[in-house]
């Protein structure tokens, strides 16, 4: 046998293992529908993952899979809804890291913490952040924005997805990082916060590409600064804020949970058919052409990344003096 069949017929018993071994989760789930729990309005990073998941999902669980936006409670109101919920995976959460390690450290909720609360399932994408400005506002580089902050302070405000969010606190560590100072302006969700910045309501925000991009692209934003390792390949003229002489580096990461109350078994076959998602040509193609990046990540891997976000943002909160509202 040659390598090329070889490692074709490897290929297939693997598929045919996996498929096999889901077969108990799609009888479960026969005639019933499975939601996916987003904690945000409709137009950002976290509802865009949840809806490139929902269709080959379904496909391999057999099922339909809707998706239903929670915003509001900075991602409180969701997540305890599906801690809440039915133990037989109807209703999983798409979770935005914000939410999972940074709002937990400035507004505890009695009885809930995503940490221990939810049960991780699988890892969908990594996003970096893009600083993007209104069209009409007077810097078109970086180093022009801090100069006109700096001659105006208190008078830039910026948007972000909610108090807490690491649009949020990204921001907040800009600006102890350049001394400067500007407002801050939170929304529930970063479709509401986009919306008003498109309406130049507010001046700026600091998110993850997917619901930028085809505003930067028709010339209704323009974005000045990336804060990941290195430049996007969806736009490459823009600078990372550490060549742009900040040392700021921050990432998102969307993943997916389930209730507590999910078995063992359950778990596993959820988390094994996510991956089959998360792994395959057309998921990492559509997250390439979002600014993100796919990243397969089973449970356990997950659990141990969200206990190390925690622990890098509790910093930063204290460095930035960072309160709930």
């Amino acid at each position: 046998m040659n390598p090329i069949s070889r490692r074709t017929l490897m290929t297939t018993v693997a598929t045919l293992s996996a498929a096999a071994w889901l077969n108990p989760v799609r009888a479960q789930l026969a005639g019933k529908t499975l939601t996916l729990v987003v904690p945000t309005a409709a137009g950002g990073t976290t509802d865009i993952a949840a809806r490139m998941l929902a269709e080959p999902l379904g496909r391999i669980l057999q099922t339909a899979v809707v998706v239903d936006n929670r915003g509001g409670g900075n991602g409180n109101i969701a997540g305890q809804l599906v801690a809440r919920g039915p133990a037989d995976g109807t209703s999983l959460l798409v979770q935005y890291s914000g939410y999972q390690c940074i709002t937990p450290l400035i507004q505890p909720v009695a009885g809930f913490d995503p940490a221990t609360s939810l049960k991780p399932l699988g890892h969908l994408i990594d996003a970096p952040q893009l600083l993007v400005v209104r069209a009409d506002f007077p810097a078109d580089t970086f180093a022009d924005f801090l100069k006109y902050v700096k001659a105006h302070p208190a008078k830039v405000n910026y948007a972000s997805s909610g108090n807490g969010s690491l649009q949020h606190v990204t921001t907040e560590l800009l600006k102890d990082l350049t001394k400067t100072f500007m407002v801050h302006i939170p929304y529930r969700g970063t479709g509401p916060a986009l919306n008003d910045l498109l309406a130049g309501t507010v001046d700026f925000t600091i998110t993850t590409p997917p619901p930028l991009l085809p505003h930067i692209r028709a010339g209704k934003l323009k974005a000045l600064m990336v804060t990941g390792r290195t430049r996007l390949a969806a736009l490459p003229s823009v600078p990372t804020a550490t060549e742009a002489g900040v040392p700021l580096v921050a990432t998102s990461w969307f993943a997916v949970y389930g209730p507590n109350s999910l078995s063992a078994d359950l778990q596993g076959r959820l988390s094994l058919a996510i991956r089959q998602v998360v792994e395959s040509e057309n998921f990492k193609k559509r997250a390439e052409d979002q600014g993100a990046k796919a990243v397969a990540m089973d449970g356990p891997a997950l659990a141990a990344l969200g206990t190390s976000e925690r622990t890098m943002w509790s910093r930063v909160i204290k460095l930035a003096n960072i309160k709930a509202d």
